[in-house]
């Protein structure tokens, strides 16, 4: 007998996610046969040597034997009532309380139940190009239409104002805003976000705000968070520890809700619903969360001139600005860099295929620019996590091997 052909489901058709797609199969495969790989396709802060701050993992090791049993579907009062209480530090920021604040594993969680909260089929986002796919994929999965506006990689990838508005339509129910930008690094001007908050007042969209990265700036880069603009709308905030505090693997975030919320209490009770099913957030990693928000801020000294991740965010625009036929917006925050290579200079008609010769020619990854649903093949990201000699040598090697390289 035949047995029956188990496909994927046809919801999946649409979702995608590069960063780890088929060059990270590839990667496995040639580190299972003994090679050693430079993998700069995830920000992963633990595997390039970044420890997580004493105190959180401290916190986290006392509460063990308390934190066996389930939560709050919101997540524990004292992490919420910190995530308050870092709010409240931010000038303009509109006040709520601890049941406007939902923790999730990771922020990952909370924009896939957003997604599966307010879509109906049909119903549009409005989601950057390039973007974190993430977006892309949860607004497929629950149905949804995902609409690319443009960032302007000549205007320091700011969004484009003008095409926000030209793909508005009847079905558009909210617009999503990464700042600071994965993967291009962008950190958002004020005039920017007010016409983006304009457009959404306009419209009557919701805010879907992306500030994962929002301690994580470089020079005199300053983040305004978008619900300091909009305090008349509603504004869903995501952040977390993943980033910032070098805890990726705890699966900590949490999503803020500000503003009116009266013609809103269908969605949100789809929110609450969907944080009931899933019964609680990881009860431990909660704990990690009051520890890091209070004391002293270890990633400033990261960020600041001489610090190891302002270094190597030197290193890396200085490497791929020395490249021949290659342009880089110098990154004014996160983890990435999103380096343009110049078609009259480089044929790329793949850049997947490029990113998987480069893995098996130079045994370094790094993600395509379509990844990230940009339009055309010509761009990379690259993560600025390793040291500045390693991230140098990588960048001297991917120079060397675009001389030669031809589709």
């Amino acid at each position: 007998m035949t047995p029956r052909i188990l496909d994927q489901s046809s919801k999946l058709k649409d979702v995608l996610y590069e960063i780890r797609g088929a060059a990270l199969v590839e990667a496995d495969r040639l580190e299972a046969d003994g090679h050693r790989i430079l993998k700069l396709n995830t920000g992963n802060p633990a595997i390039f040597g970044f420890e997580a701050p004493y105190q959180i993992v401290r916190d986290m090791i006392e509460a063990v034997p308390q934190a066996h049993g389930y939560s709050d579907s919101r997540g524990i009062m004292s992490a919420r009532r910190a995530v308050v209480s870092r709010y409240e530090e931010v000038p303009g920021f509109p006040t709520f309380d601890p049941d406007d604040v939902y923790l999730g594993n990771g922020v990952s969680e909370l924009i896939t139940m957003t997604m599966q909260a307010l879509l109906d089929t049909g119903d549009e986002v409005l989601i950057p190009a390039p973007d974190y796919p993430l977006w892309t994929a949860m607004t497929s999965l629950a149905g949804g239409t995902p609409v690319h506006y443009l960032c302007d990689n000549d205007a320091g990838w700011e969004p484009s104002l003008e095409d926000i508005r030209a793909k508005i339509t009847d079905r558009t129910k909210a617009i999503v805003v990464i700042n600071p930008n994965n993967p291009t690094g962008a950190v958002y001007s004020r005039e920017v976000l007010q016409g983006i908050v304009e457009i959404a007042r306009e419209h009557e969209l919701l805010l879907l705000s992306d500030e994962i990265y929002d301690r994580i700036l470089f020079d005199d880069a300053v983040h305004i968070p978008l619900a300091t603009l909009a305090p008349d709308l509603l504004c869903l905030t995501f952040n977390g520890l993943s980033k910032t505090y070098r805890v990726a693997g705890y699966r900590s975030g949490w999503m803020v809700i500000t503003g009116p919320k009266k013609h809103a209490e269908g969605f949100l009770q789809g929110i609450q619903l969907l944080a009931s099913t899933r019964l609680c957030p990881n009860v431990p990693a909660q704990y990690a969360v009051q520890a890091a928000l209070s004391g002293v801020q270890s990633i400033d000294a990261l960020v600041a001139p001489g610090g190891r991740l302002h270094e190597q965010r030197d290193a890396a625009w200085l490497g791929l600005e020395a490249i021949r036929g290659v342009t880089c917006h110098k990154p004014a925050g996160a983890l990435y860099a999103f380096p343009r290579l110049d078609p009259e200079v480089y044929e790329i008609h793949d850049d997947a295929k490029l990113v998987y010769d480069f893995l098996v020619a130079e045994h370094v990854l790094l993600v395509q620019g379509t990844g990230f649903n940009w339009p055309t093949p010509d761009h990379l990201r690259i993560v600025t996590l390793p040291e500045a000699r390693v991230l140098t040598e990588a960048i001297e090697r991917l120079g060397n091997f675009l001389v030669s390289y031809r589709q």
